[in-house]
């Protein structure tokens, strides 16, 4: 059986594998909230979901697999291999929470958990059932290394799980071979209200198809080259006018995790108020957020920072493209200190970007992302990319769920992402569409980012100072209440905040 159910890892697989270190740990992950059902036990209940989960004989790929490396390790062939040594009791764990089992003590823990290796002897996933918080409430954390599973199949993983019937309940572990493939038949014959596969593919994804150059290319080419001599206009590239900032120090493997939800359709106002878009009011809220926490805790560039942002750049009516998405390098304008004026020159940068692969078929915007990043591939091995950055931070959107999901009768409150942290990049933010809100996930190395969670705060005035600044006031009454009552919770300390913002 060995040779034969035995999967070779691709070039990038392997990357993900060579890049880490301890300071630097290689998995992604996300945290979920449930409310247990009425009447519902939390000890049996979160008892019977973790027995439920570790109960199959077969796993869905690469949950059961192990690394198996030649005498070259890494630098030769590298396969999974069925584990047979495979203990779901390591991977699947009840943890509780320390008293009072407030969000504080559950992001101290995620920020804990998600600072760790995963052991590389054993398949490379860990699930964390958490109970003990209030209001009846209890979290899921996962986190699994990015070389055994991409971001599109996390997210679908994560949701076979859940179901818009409260009264469903799985008769399969969520990680069987049998629960898998009645997800995807589900999604054939469009019983779930979700992005298919295709849509949710991120960057990484088009490094592992092969690729073909085309006319195109060259327009490209002479784009590139113009913005490196200084007449690109709006369009700004990787390591191009990238400022040193905090945000681009070496990092170890202090972690530290928030994480805040926001009504959808209040973003989704703002960015329609600018004549933009929803990607634009999220940047616009990150870069006046970034702009607070600079003045406040570090120091402003007089450059403003520059993100990665991985957008669409699929065509109207285009539903057959699976990977027309690429990363571009937004100027989030953070030296400009007009909300207005920093909001419209985001939106120009953006639109640059998208006109920079306008016309590209899918293999071709992978050809130039991939020629691009060449510089750091370079710099990363000699430990320069602190020096010369290619961006600031990473802020990534990725489409969800827009209905109430239940796990076996319990209600999901929230999902929020966690990515990685890299030397040169100590900040990543994520935000992931949730029936109405938007739920944001930001990690950071604790050591060079002290304070991080007064992000969450520096955002809320971001948007409401955008808001002013575009003439809607403040977001309709349902929405602040919703707003005001989770950031409450997730940053108690409002009135340091509110000092702080006088004094900048």
């Amino acid at each position: 059986m060995g040779q034969t159910t035995m999967k070779k890892l691709s070039m990038v697989d392997k990357g993900f594998l060579l890049a880490e270190n301890r300071e630097m740990p290689m998995h992604v992950g996300g945290v979920s909230l449930f409310t247990l059902p009425e009447g519902a036990d939390e000890q049996e209940f979160l008892h019977e979901l973790a027995r439920a989960i570790r109960d199959t004989d077969a796993l869905l790929p690469p949950f059961g697999d192990r690394l198996k490396m030649g005498r070259a390790g890494l630098m030769g062939n590298a396969y999974w291999e069925p584990d047979p040594a495979l203990d779901m009791e390591y991977h699947v764990r009840h943890s509780a929470l320390p008293k009072p089992g407030r969000y504080r003590e559950l992001f101290t823990l995620v920020s804990r958990l998600h600072g760790t290796l995963l052991e590389r002897s054993r398949p490379l996933w860990e699930m964390h059932l958490i109970e003990g918080l209030q209001n009846r409430q209890f979290a899921v954390y996962t986190k699994t290394h990015h070389a055994a599973v991409d971001g599109a199949r996390s997210v679908h993983i994560s949701r076979s799980m859940l179901s818009p019937d409260p009264d469903h309940v799985l008769e399969n572990s969520p990680l069987s071979l049998e629960s898998w493939q009645r997800y995807k038949d589900a999604l054939l014959i469009g019983q779930r209200d979700i992005h298919t596969e295709e849509e949710l593919r991120n960057v990484a994804d088009m490094l592992k198809s092969t690729f073909d150059s085309s006319a195109n290319l060259f327009r490209a080419l002479k784009g590139f080259t113009q913005a490196w001599v200084g007449r690109g206009g709006n369009l700004t590239l990787p390591h191009l006018r990238v400022p040193r900032s905090v945000l681009n120090n070496p990092v170890d493997g202090a972690r530290r995790f928030v994480a805040q939800s926001w009504p959808f359709a209040r973003i989704h106002r703002l960015g329609k108020a600018f004549d933009g878009t929803f990607n634009d009011a999220v940047l616009g809220m990150c870069a006046g957020a970034l702009r607070q926490y600079l003045i406040n805790h570090a120091e402003l560039p007089e450059q403003g920072l520059k993100a990665m942002v991985p957008v669409s750049l699929r065509q109207k009516g285009d539903v057959d493209s699976g990977n027309a998405v690429a990363a571009i390098s937004a100027d989030l304008s953070t030296h400009i200190a007009d909300p207005a004026q920093r909001m419209r020159s985001i939106m120009a940068s953006v639109k640059a970007g998208k006109t920079f692969y306008q016309g590209m078929s899918p293999k071709e915007v992978e050809l130039v992302s991939m020629l691009m990043q060449s510089p750091s591939a370079l710099l990363m091995p000699l430990g320069l990319i602190p020096r010369l950055p290619p961006y600031n931070v990473a802020i990534s959107n990725v489409p969800g769920i827009r209905e109430t999901m239940y796990w076996n009768g319990a209600r999901m409150d929230g999902s929020y992402p966690l990515s990685i942290v890299t030397d040169g990049m100590a900040m990543n933010i994520t935000l992931v569409t949730y029936g109405e809100n938007v739920d944001f996930g930001i990690i950071a190395c604790r050591r060079s980012l002290p304070q991080v969670q007064r992000l969450i705060d520096y955002m809320e005035d971001a948007l409401a100072e955008l808001e002013e600044a575009a003439g809607i006031g403040s977001a309709p009454k349902a929405a602040k209440k919703a707003t005001t009552k989770k950031v409450r919770k997730a940053a108690p300390r409002k009135k340091k905040v509110s000092k702080a913002k006088t004094t900048a």
